[in-house]
């Protein structure tokens, strides 16, 4: 019997229940969903109906990178001290050698042209073709990339590329989109640069989310 290929996951929910009386049932449906599904690494369900629950947002694993070389040079002051005019070296501490490596990466990382990668996923879509039009249309609101289209019967069948971030809520659109008619498949493809207003989105928010902290 041939293995199944189950890629990693790029997405994240945090669960947790709303008292500790919970517990209990909270780490059976856990072990239930992980025998269940095999992509499933670690979470709850919230439409398990078994356990009420505190959900979180979805989060998108973004990475970042650094797209060139860069050369630096960076001095950290050295301590001294001293009284009536005399003075002598101070011996540096672990916090400054700790805060010389953190300035050094700094200066050299903005120098190196910092990005940040968002997942991309690999989407199969089946639809009749009297949607097709609107589906593409909609695929291309997404930021997405239609790499293949095809007919089958009197079904098209589409495929994309399409930023993991803009796929939330999908399933609904496409059921609206064809009258129910419309199914679709994703899978991850690899992690490619945002486009630059994206990337300041992005540090707005994280920036937002520590100073709400």
């Amino acid at each position: 019997m041939t293995s199944m290929n189950v890629p990693e996951p790029v997405m994240s929910l945090a669960v947790q229940p709303v008292s500790k009386d919970s517990g209990g049932q909270f780490s059976k449906a856990l072990n239930r969903f992980q025998r269940e599904d095999p992509t499933f690494r670690v979470g709850l369900d919230p439409e398990s109906g078994q356990v009420d629950a505190t959900v979180g947002k979805p989060r998108v694993n973004f990475r970042e990178t650094v797209t060139q070389r860069a050369e630096f040079d960076y001095l950290h002051k050295k301590q001294t001290g001293g009284q009536d005019g005399a003075s002598h070296a101070v011996d540096s501490s672990e916090l400054a050698f700790k805060l010389a490596a953190i300035y050094a990466f700094r200066k050299c990382y903005t120098a190196a042209r910092p990005v940040i990668l968002e997942p991309v996923m690999l989407v199969d879509l089946k639809v009749p073709i009297e949607f097709q039009g609107t589906v593409a249309g909609d695929i291309n609101k997404r930021k997405g990339t239609i790499v293949g289209n095809d007919q089958d019967g009197d079904d098209s069948v589409i495929t994309a590329h399409v930023p993991l971030n803009n796929m939330f809520g999908y399933s609904t659109s496409l059921r609206s989109m064809t009258q129910g008619k419309g199914e679709f498949t994703m899978e991850y493809k690899e992690h490619l640069a945002v486009s630059h207003d994206v990337q300041a989105q992005l540090v707005n928010n994280y920036k937002g989310t520590k100073e709400a902290e």
